[in-house]
Formats: structure tokens, C-alpha cells, sequence
């Protein structure tokens, strides 16, 4: 569902087709009828957009069936894997009660010809989401999101900045005398309250089971178009292929991610995968399919703006993030495995800025960039439009080709310089004399004020490195040909160009060039690689695992080895143990599991975290430790060994038992049960109700596209979600169409062939 896994993940759909031919049903649901849909034994067809409207009746149906209430493993799992017992803040409101919007949504009301900036028509300011505590304290849940959230006014200053604004530099040291620790436990919140009967009108589960009652196959059929035979087919064959002795994975890929309401289908999908106990088992979650060498990678080691190495929040100038104990005191979490986050955040500013980072200047913290409002692709391109950006780089995507072309083309003619770094001469190269509107004469070429620079890319098996695939694996690949003419890897590039850099400001004393200048960025190879500049793909894969401070050729067996004292160097915690010594690099591993064992392959290639296969596998087992069936063995308690054994890497405290109760002082692991499976949240629990982290609510909810051609028919008084981010209409080409526009007739979706892939040049 929100995939053509076929055509778009043709070599990780040979697993599912081998699966099919085990006994397993495939079921695609889709707008388009697809070479996907033509090997799977059910195809569902559905309105484009309404994914969770069709998501949503599954877990109404799911939760009021007789199997789900009468499978003890289901109510097993619920009650104590996931937040349904947690009770929720007495003044929290949900969309049934204040007609299709949560409580705490702020309007913008004055009118987008007063608007400061392109941006949000509402907001939530979500505080009333969070747990209902014992006590009073440290609010967790809203604490990153609201109480270090800057003022509208200072955020709307800070953007209207843009490219050419700036953020005070602050000097000094807040690495506080007492130790991180000390600091972290201080924002330890008190324990939620919870209903293991789950019949606390407030508890998550009631809230979800009022939330979700409306989504019916009826209403399936009336606005998803999907039948309610076929529907109801679905919620059966899930039911069937869900339990202690069966699993069932859901796969999606970017017809989910992009659109308006993505983020709330991808949850919707895993808060029904947790009501069928489907997560941390073998065959069961959600794959998020990426592109078959590096997607996963390049969000793993980010080129997403928001996020730093590891999914770390980016320092940003909208929140209180002036110092590094601001930053840690806002984003850290006291309870779970996130509360190493000063250990993960120390050993990345040295892994930046080396021996020039020290405690007494916050590890040159303040030499990191922050962020100053949204720097995503289309912030991009609508400012590029509107002549407020100077250059750009695009590497590996084709924005001259996108759905809204000719906006993103205008802004690409009033850049400056355009650096285009690809394979082939892609339309975003040549557009300035290729575009159709300089064919059919409406834009003469000696009007582009861009000076367009090509560098010709290589391939992938024309040099060496890692990639990072879909399951997380990071696999070492060889170079197997010299590149042709003047190719180039993105190594070299980006390695030459910080070379180059770093040249350029060595003289400077302005404090805004110290982090350039303090920059580490020696990657020489031991001995010439060709092309010459080409640096050590090894030395590079060193700085992501990490190593000792003091002598760089220790290198880190594994993120607990992480301080937070300026000991260890790590650009990347998560890549942590890929590369645990000198001539031990993981990733090449090329050893599979013998025949017959059950397909974990710990020997081929490294999987974040600490090559573990399955996430939050800790819920493969029952409360006792035990697994829930022979059939589903995955981890599980050894009361003689007294630790997690199995065939995968335990996602747990390795010697905690099943029945150690969690420290109510504590911070960390040692704040959690021997039962709080789900580590890396606060309360060791799967969120089928998100108090924090999101913007647009706490639960999915079906929305309408932005550009839908129909009323919403679930809550006719909210048409689109009320945060939408809209940009300004400040160019003819940048018009959202209204319900019943007669100027768009049509709804346009995207798709990709294998043998046409991507915009043809390939």
C-alpha cells in the first residue's frame, strides 16, 4: 500500500514473490491497477488520498472483532507493549469533539496578504496532548515542542532573515561541573497514569476506539471507492495472519511520504501494526521501501535539513537552542535509551571539529549551523522564485521534471550559479536552453541569469564504499571499473570542495568562518586512489563508527562505548560497531546463515543499530520472556544464562529480566521494566497515541489532498488539514485548486516504469 514494489523495488520484491510461493497472500492496495497488482492474489483499488480513511476502518473493524477480543495474545500485547493504558491529560480534546480539528490549534487570522511568511495556517500548540501524570514536574511530552518553542514573532523575524539573516554567536562553555547525567535526571518527569482494564474513558485506547468509530466499510465504500466485500476481505486476511503463530508486514513506499498528510498515513499503518502485535516479530512492521543502493543512507547520514547524524534534532534558531546544555535540556529524553543523547551529541562535535573542540567552548557547539526556518525542497524553490537565493546544488534528483516544473524552473533562471552533479545531462542541466517554455519562445535563453555548472558523476561500481538499503543494512561494494572522461565520485566532490574551503577561510578572523576553519577534514588515502583527490572510503567509514579520541586506530566496538566527556569521537551513533577495528570492517561481511536457520543473517553486511535485524524485538517474547510461539521464535529470556539470547541481536538491556521493575528515579534503560519493550521511547511503550514530536496530531485522521475535488465527507466542517503548509501564490504556475475548479479538471498522480525509471535519463 503506497507502493509499486514491482516496478520500483524490482530486486527486493523477489522476497515477497518467494514468499507468495511459501503460502503467503499478497494483497496490494492502490489507485492504479500495477504490475504489482497483477502478482498479488487480492488488488484493492482506492481514491488517491484516502489512505486512511480506508487504514482508519481497519482498525475500527480490527478492535471491535470477535477474534481480536478473543485472542489473549492480542490484549497481551496491547495492554503492556503499547501506550493503550496510558490516561491522557483531562483537557485534551479530540476531533470528535470539536468537529474534525485536536485541541490547542491556534489560526492564523490575519488574512495571507498580511502573511510573514510562507508557512503553517494553523498551528497546534500541543500541550494538552501529553500523559496525565502522578504528581507535578518535568512535562516531557510538551516540553521539546512548546515550552523552548520561540515566539511566533521571533520565528517569522527569524525567516523573513532567510539566506542573508544571522543568529548570535555565544562564546563559553555550559557543559555543566556535575556531569550530563545530573542534568537529564533533573528533567525526569513523574510516571503517567495508567488502566491495564482499559476502561478509563480517558485511557488511549477508549480515545482511539471513540476516534476511529466512524470509519466503516460503508464509509470505505463512499470515500475511497473501495468495496466493502473487498474491504472487509482485508481486515479478515490481517486478522487471519496476525497472532502468536503469524505475522503480517505492511510495505510502502513514497505514495505514502509525499503526500500533504503522509507522515499521519505511514502512523496510521503502524498504529494498526501494534494492535495486531505485528511489530518487533519476525514478519511482521512496515518496510518503508528506499531506493535500492543509499535512500536509507542519505537519511541515516543526513541530507534531510532537519536532522543531524542519527535522527538527532538540527540546532535551530525557533527554539531555545543558544548553548549545548539549552540544546540537550530541550531534545533529550530522561527515560528510554534516548537519554544518551549527550554521549551521541558530544562524540559528534568532536567527530566536526576535532581537538578544537573541548568543554570549555561546548565542544564548538557554537560554531554548528542553525537552522533559521524551513530549508525543505519546496522553501527552496519558492524562495529561489521569489529572487531571495543566490546558488544551488543538485546532486541525484531532477526538479526541471517535478509536477510544478515551470515554478521550480523560474527559480532556477534567477539563481546566480546552479551546480548540477548527476550521471547524465539531466533536464535540470539544460533547461535553460531544453525547457519548454524556451522552445515554444515564451522565455528567450539570454534572459537566464544562471550560470549553469555540470559535473559528470560516477557510478556506483567505479569506486569504493558502503551503502545503506532498505533493512537498514550497510553493505561494502567494490570498485570494479575506472570511470570514464572526467567523472567524478561525490566523495572526491564533496571532499575537494571542503579542501577548498577550508583554504579559502585558513587567513579569516571573522567568528562566523571558526567552524569551517575548525572543521576535520583529513581523509587523505594511505596510498593514491584514482582519479587523483579521490579520498579513503576506509577513513571516511572510521569517522562515521568512531574511535578513540586519543588515538584515532582504536576504533569503537559499539555505541556504548560512547562518553559524553570529549573521549570518543563518533560522527554517527547508529553506524556505531559497523567498523569495530582496523581490519574488521562489518560491512563487508559476505557470510549468509547456514540453511535452515530462520533467515536473521547476522553475518552478511551490518544493520543499524548494532547489527540488529529487528527492531524492538524484545516484543517477540512474552511478559515472562518467553516466546509467544515455537513458530515465531525470535529472542527470548535464558533464566539459566540470565540474559536475552536468540537469533537476532536482543533490542533490549541484555542481562535485565523479564520481571526487574523500573527504577522510578532513575534515567535511562534502568528507568524501564523488564517488559518496556519499545526502548527508544520514554515510556518503553509503541505509541498507537502520540503525545509528542508530531505537529499535526496525535492520532491520523482523514483529511482531504490540498487539491481535492470533493468535499471531506468524514468531517465536512475540516476540508484539509488545519496545518497545512501552504506557500504563497506569488506566481501564476502556483494556484491551489478549490473543490469543483473548473481551471483543474484532472488529479494528478505520479508513477515510475522500471524500463523508463526516474525522468528517462538514465
Amino acid at each position: 500500500m503506497g507502493s509499486n514494489m514491482a516496478e520500483c523495488h524490482p530486486v527486493a520484491y523477489r522476497w515477497p514473490m518467494k514468499a507468495k510461493m511459501s503460502g503467503a497472500k499478497l494483497i496490494h492496495i492502490d489507485p492504479r491497477f500495477t504490475r504489482t497488482s497483477a502478482t498479488c492474489d487480492l488488488y484493492v483499488p482506492l481514491r488517491a488520498g484516502s489512505d486512511i480513511a480506508f487504514l482508519g476502518a481497519l482498525v475500527n473493524h480490527v478492535i471491535n472483532s470477535e477474534r481480536w477480543n478473543s485472542e489473549p495474545f492480542f490484549r497481551d500485547y496491547v495492554v503492556n507493549y503499547t501506550n493503550a493504558a496510558t490516561i491522557i491529560d483531562p483537557d485534551f480534546r479530540d476531533t470528535e469533539d470539536l468537529n474534525g480539528v485536536f485541541s490547542g490549534l491556534m489560526e492564523y487570522t490575519g488574512g495571507l496578504e498580511n502573511w510573514p511568511y510562507n508557512g503553517f495556517v494553523g498551528q497546534y500548540e500541543s500541550t494538552t496532548w501529553k500523559y496525565d501524570r502522578a504528581g507535578s514536574g518535568a512535562n516531557m511530552e510538551g516540553r521539546a515542542a512548546a515550552a523552548t518553542q520561540k515566539s511566533g514573532e521571533q520565528a517569522a523575524g527569524t525567516q523573513q532573515g532567510g539566506a542573508g539573516g544571522g543568529v548570535g554567536m555565544v562564546g563559553g562553555s555550559s557543559v555543566p561541573p556535575e556531569g550530563w547525567d545530573a542534568v537529564v535526571r533533573s528533567l525526569r518527569p513523574p510516571p503517567e497514569r495508567r488502566d491495564p482494564t482499559l476502561q478509563d474513558p480517558r485511557c488511549v485506547f477508549q480515545i482511539l476506539k471513540r476516534h476511529f468509530s466512524r470509519y466503516t466499510p460503508e464509509m470505505v465504500e463512499q470515500v475511497c471507492g473501495s468495496s466493502r466485500e473487498k474491504f472487509l476481505e482485508v481486515a479478515q486476511s490481517l486478522l487471519d495472519n496476525s497472532g502468536p503463530e503469524r505475522t503480517s508486514a505492511f510495505a510502502y513506499a513514497v505514495a505514502w511520504t509525499q503526500h500533504t498528510y503522509g507522515v499521519q498515513i505511514i502512523g496510521c499503518a503502524a498504529l494498526l501494526q501494534l494492535l495486531l502485535g505485528n511489530f518487533g516479530r519476525p514478519g511482521g512492521g512496515i518496510m518503508a521501501l528506499r531506493g535500492h543502493a543509499a535512500i536509507q543512507g542519505s537519511t541515516d547520514v543526513p541530507t534531510l535539513y532537519h536532522s543531524i547524524h542519527g535522527y538527532m534534532s538540527a540546532p535551530t534558531a525557533l527554539k531555545d537552542h543558544d548553548t549545548l546544555r539549552s540544546y540537550i535540556e530541550a531534545e533529550v529524553v530522561p527515560t528510554g535509551y534516548w537519554a544518551n543523547m549527550p554521549k551521541f551529541m558530544v562524540s559528534y562535535l568532536k567527530s566536526m571539529y576535532g581537538d578544537a573542540a573541548t568543554a570549555e567552548n561546548d565542544y564548538g557547539y557554537h560554531w554548528h549551523p542553525k537552522l533559521l526556518g524551513d530549508h525543505s525542497h519546496m522553501a527552496f524553490f519558492a524562495a529561489a522564485a521569489e529572487g531571495r537565493l543566490k546558488g544551488g546544488f543538485i546532486v541525484g534528483q531532477n526538479p526541471a521534471t517535478s509536477l510544478n516544473a515551470s515554478v521550480e524552473r523560474e527559480g532556477l533562471r534567477k539563481l546566480d550559479w546552479l551546480v548540477v552533479k548527476d550521471n547524465w545531462l539531466t533536464e535540470s542541466a539544460t533547461y535553460w536552453y531544453t525547457a519548454p517554455e524556451v522552445r515554444d519562445g515564451t522565455h528567450k535563453i539570454e534572459d537566464d541569469q544562471t550560470e549553469v555548472f555540470f559535473f559528470p558523476s560516477t557510478q556506483i561500481a567505479e569506486y569504493d564504499g558502503s551503502f545503506t538499503n532498505t533493512q537498514r543494512m550497510l553493505q561494502w561494494h567494490y570498485k570494479a571499473s575506472e570511470p570514464p572522461g572526467d567523472c567524478r565520485t561525490d566523495t572526491w566532490f564533496y571532499y575537494q570542495l571542503g579542501k577548498r574551503l577550508k583554504a579559502m577561510y585558513a587567513d579569516s578572523a571573522l567568528p562566523r568562518d571558526e567552524g569551517i576553519r575548525h572543521l576535520t577534514w583529513d581523509f587523505e588515502p594511505d596510498e593514491p586512489i584514482s582519479p587523483p583527490g579521490e579520498p579513503s572510503a576506509l577513513k571516511i567509514l572510521r569517522e562515521i563508527n568512531g574511535y578513540q579520541t586519543a588515538d584515532p586506530s582504536q576504533h569503537l566496538p559499539g555505541f556504548a562505548a560512547l562518553r559524553d566527556d570529549g573521549s570518543t569521537t563518533c560522527a554517527s551513533w547508529i553506524y556505531c560497531g559497523c567498523y569495530p577495528a582496523p581490519d574488521r570492517n562489518l560491512t563487508a561481511a559476505k557470510q549468509p546463515d547456514v540453511p535452515g536457520e530462520p533467515g536473521a543473517h547476522l553475518g552478511w553486511g551490518w544493520a543499524w543499530p548494532a547489527n540488529r535485524r529487528v527492531l524492538y524485538n524484545r516484543a517477540s517474547a512474552n511478559l515472562a520472556g518467553d516466546p509467544w510461539s515455537e513458530r515465531k521464535r525470535w529472542v527470548w529470556w535464558d533464566g539459566g544464562e540470565r540474559r536475552w539470547m536468540g537469533y537476532d541481536v536482543p533490542d533490549f538491556g541484555a542481562t535485565k529480566a523479564p520481571d526487574a521493575p523500573g527504577d522510578p528515579n532513575a534515567i535511562g534503560l534502568d528507568a524501564l521494566s523488564g517488559t518496556d519493550a519499545f526502548i527508544m521511547k520514554a515510556d518503553g511503550k509503541g505509541w498507537l497515541y502520540v503525545p509528542s514530536g508530531l505537529v499535526d496530531g496525535p492520532l491520523p485522521t482523514h483529511y482531504e489532498p490540498v487539491e481535492s475535488p470533493v468535499q471531506n465527507p468524514i468531517y465536512p466542517q475540516q476540508q484539509n488539514s488545519p496545518v497545512f503548509k501552504r506557500w504563497l501564490e506569488s506566481h501564476a504556475g502556483n494556484q491551489l485548486a478549490a473543490v469543483g475548479d473548473p481551471r483543474f479538471p484532472h488529479v494528478i498522480t505520479t508513477y515510475r516504469l522500471t524500463e523508463h525509471y526516474l525522468a528517462g535519463a538514465m
